[in-house]
C-alpha cells in the first residue's frame, strides 16, 4: 500500500468530474456540467490566430521558456481589458494563470497554512472547497439571501474565526446564478477590511449577463488592497486554453508569481498570444455578442420549462446570466439519493451538497443550462419535475 500525504488521502474527485463520467451516452441530457455550447467555441478564429502566429517570425518564441508573469503582448491587452471592467492596473498588479482554479490554488497556497479558517457562501464552488481541503484549512460557510451575503453572519464568523481569507462568487455565482448588490459588496469589504481578511473576488462569468444592469466587480471598490480579482477565459473564449488573471496589491501579487513559478514555470506562452490577439483583433466583443444570444435563449427556454413543469413546491432562482440556476426541492427529498434515478431516466445534474461547506442542502440541485439544445433542455426538465412529482406524491 502507498502511504499518500495527509493533504491527499482523504481528497475525492469533485461530483462534477465524477458525473460527467456518467453523461458520456448520447441521450444523456446533462445539466451536470458548467462547459460552453460547443457551438460557442470560436474554432475557426482560433484557428486562423494559430496559424498566423505559428508562420510569424516570433514562432520559436511561442515553444520556449518565458517570464512567469506572462508574455508582455498579452499583459498589456489584460490591463485594457481590466480598465473595460472599471480596474485599473499597473504590470506589477497582474499575474497570469493557468485557469482560474490555479489562481485559486495559489491564493491558497500564499495565504493558508494547516488549520487557518476561510470564509466562503454558502452554497460556493465546489472546486473551491476541494482546494482548500488540499491546504488543510478549516472552511466555514456564511449564510446568502438574495442580496447576497448575510452581512450580520460575515460580521460573527469575522469576529468568531477571525479568517484569512474570504472566497466568493459576487456575479452570477456557481452554484446559485445570483448577483450580489453594489450595497453588499461594499459592506463585505468594509468588514474584511475591518477584521483584516483578504477577499478573493473569482469572476468568471461576469460578461455573461443576458437581462439586467451592470454591477461593478467588488474589486472596483477597493481603495486599500484588501481584495484580488481573478477572472478567467474559460467561459468566454475557450476553456482548454487555461487563460485568467490574478489582479491585485503588488506584494500579493508577487507571491502568488513566486508559487507559480514551482507549480509550472509559466502558462503556455502560445495560449496566452492566442488570448492577446483574439482581444487585439476584436474577436472577444463579437464571440461574446453572439454567444449571449445563444446563452440567453437557452437561460429563458430553462425558465419557462421549469414555471410549466414543476410543482409549485420546488423553488428556484431567476439568474441574470451565468451558467447556473439554482433549485431547491422539499426538506424531505434527497436529490443525492435521487441523481441515479434521474441518470436512469437520462437526465443528470449536480446534487447540491457538494457545495456547501457544511455538506448541508441536500434537498438542493444545480442545473447548468448551456450545454443543451433548447430542444434537449424541455426535454430534460419535464423529465426531472417527473421524478420529484413521484417523490412527493404528485
Amino acid at each position: 500500500m502507498y502511504d499518500f500525504s495527509d493533504r491527499i488521502k482523504n481528497l475525492n474527485g469533485t461530483a462534477t468530474r465524477e458525473i460527467l463520467k456518467l453523461t458520456k451516452r448520447p441521450e444523456v441530457i446533462s445539466f451536470a456540467g458548467g462547459m460552453p455550447a460547443a457551438e460557442c467555441l470560436p474554432i475557426d478564429e482560433v484557428r486562423e490566430i494559430a496559424r498566423d502566429l505559428l508562420s510569424g517570425e516570433n514562432a520559436v518564441s511561442l515553444l520556449q521558456y518565458g517570464p512567469t508573469e506572462g508574455v508582455a503582448e498579452l499583459n498589456e491587452r489584460l490591463i485594457a481589458y481590466l480598465e473595460t471592467l472599471g480596474l485599473k492596473a499597473k504590470p506589477e498588479n497582474i499575474q497570469v494563470v493557468s485557469g482560474g482554479q490555479q489562481g485559486i490554488d495559489l491564493m491558497l497556497k500564499a495565504f493558508v497554512n494547516k488549520g487557518d479558517t476561510v470564509l466562503v457562501e454558502n452554497p460556493t464552488y465546489l472546486a473551491f472547497l476541494q482546494i482548500a481541503k488540499t491546504y488543510e484549512a478549516n472552511v466555514v460557510g456564511v449564510d446568502a439571501d438574495a442580496d447576497g451575503l448575510v452581512i450580520s453572519d460575515l460580521e460573527a464568523k469575522l469576529k468568531t474565526y477571525r479568517p484569512k481569507l474570504l472566497y466568493v462568487v459576487p456575479t452570477f455565482s456557481n452554484p446559485t446564478g445570483k448577483t450580489y448588490t453594489v450595497e453588499n459588496r461594499k459592506s463585505i469589504l468594509r468588514l474584511c477590511e475591518k477584521y483584516g481578511a483578504v477577499i478573493l473576488e473569482d469572476d468568471p462569468y461576469g460578461r455573461l449577463r443576458y437581462d439586467g444592469e451592470e454591477v461593478p466587480p467588488l474589486k472596483a471598490f477597493d481603495e486599500h488592497g484588501s481584495v484580488v480579482y481573478l477572472t478567467s477565459f474559460s467561459k468566454t473564449i475557450a476553456p482548454s486554453l487555461r487563460v485568467a488573471v490574478a489582479f491585485g496589491d503588488k506584494d500579493v501579487i508577487r507571491k502568488i508569481s513566486i508559487g507559480k513559478q514551482g507549480a509550472d514555470v509559466q502558462s503556455p506562452a502560445l495560449c496566452q498570444m492566442i488570448v492577446a490577439e483574439y482581444l487585439k483583433r476584436g474577436c472577444f466583443d463579437k464571440t461574446l455578442e453572439r454567444n449571449i444570444a445563444v446563452y440567453r435563449e437557452r437561460k429563458d427556454a430553462f425558465l419557462n420549462a421549469l414555471d410549466k413543469y414543476m410543482p409549485s413546491s420546488v423553488r428556484y432562482t431567476r439568474p441574470d446570466g451565468g451558467l447556473f440556476i439554482w433549485a431547491e426541492l422539499p426538506q424531505d427529498i434527497d436529490a443525492a439519493a435521487m441523481l441515479p434515478e434521474a441518470v436512469e431516466r437520462n437526465v443528470a445534474y449536480i446534487q447540491g451538497n457538494e457545495f456547501y461547506a457544511d455538506g448541508r442542502g441536500r434537498n438542493t440541485m444545480r442545473l447548468n443550462f448551456s450545454s443543451s439544445s433548447v430542444q434537449r433542455i424541455e426535454k430534460g426538465v419535464k423529465i426531472l419535475a417527473e421524478l420529484i412529482k413521484t417523490k412527493i406524491g404528485e
